[in-house]
């Protein structure tokens, strides 16, 4: 999924450290402010938050760090006033991580029950409905690792900032997990539909059948989508850039996966466990 020995490029909510926001009396470059954050050594990374503003993140600071880092930048970038200063420490970024990771077991535990539960009523009963609940689940499960994979590539290899892992990432891949199913359930509903009425038709056949009739509305709406997020990647501030650019790759896994994965791996499962 990413470089041997990978890993991710952690964010101070879950790696800790401080976090500054300054406002800056004469506006200075976002170049001129990295390198007097660089000349500190603390390991700093800056974030435009828009306008005069600024977010640098360094490693944990003392408060007397913390006052020293501030004296330097105004000395050297022009008067600042100091909006505020985020400390956050090993134990609190440790909870977060566990948290951030139970959220997303319990989403997904809680949506195989809930579609085995709503696709009980086909041919095969509940065996037939978790059937249906396991292939969403791994086309989703699928859709989180090539969403991680490719973030910690950017950080990690790239060491690029908008492959950062923060809280907002977290909430990026519980949104994919969102539209990855409602996307698999368009076409399950399809399928369940179309079994109904279509009794000559083998599986497969019905399948087939299902997916052409809503490929073109998943593909018409993710597009649409991705549209929108573009122009967020694009012109948005740095603080939502990564945010947009993991929901572009997960909407766009997600809409192939509800179709050439979660489809045809209901087919094989049904082939392997035939329900009557």
């Amino acid at each position: 999924m990413a470089r041997p020995g990978g890993g991710f490029l952690l964010g101070i909510d879950f790696a800790g450290g401080t976090e500054f926001t300054l406002r800056f009396t004469d506006r200075p470059t976002a170049l001129a402010v990295e390198n007097a954050v660089a000349a500190e050594n603390i390991h700093g990374t800056v974030i435009s938050a828009g306008g005069d503003e600024y977010i640098i993140r360094t490693v944990p600071l003392s408060p007397t760090g913390q006052s020293t880092v501030v004296d330097h930048l105004k000395s050297k970038l022009g008067a600042a006033d100091v909006l505020s200063v985020l400390e956050v420490g090993g134990t609190i970024a440790r909870e977060t991580i566990e948290l951030a990771l139970l959220a997303v077991v319990v989403a997904s535990i809680a949506i195989l029950f809930l579609l085995a539960i709503r696709f009980r009523n086909v041919p095969g009963g509940w065996r037939a409905g978790f059937q249906f609940g396991g292939s969403a689940l791994i086309a989703l499960l699928h859709d989180v690792f090539i969403l991680a994979g490719i973030f910690s590539i950017l950080g990690k290899v790239f060491d690029l900032r908008i492959g950062e892992i923060d809280s907002l990432f977290v909430t990026a891949v519980l949104t994919v997990v969102g539209f990855s199913v409602h996307d698999t359930i368009v076409v399950f509903d399809r399928i369940r539909e179309n079994l109904r009425v279509s009794q000559r038709l083998s599986f497969e056949q019905v399948v087939n059948l299902s997916i052409m009739q809503t490929a073109a509305r998943s593909i018409i709406t993710s597009f649409t989508v991705v549209l929108v997020l573009a122009a967020i990647l694009i012109s948005g501030g740095d603080t939502l850039k990564g945010f947009a650019l993991a929901l572009m790759i997960g909407i766009v896994s997600g809409t192939y996966s509800s179709i050439f994965n979660a489809a045809p791996l209901l087919v094989v499962w049904r082939k392997l466990r035939p329900v009557r």
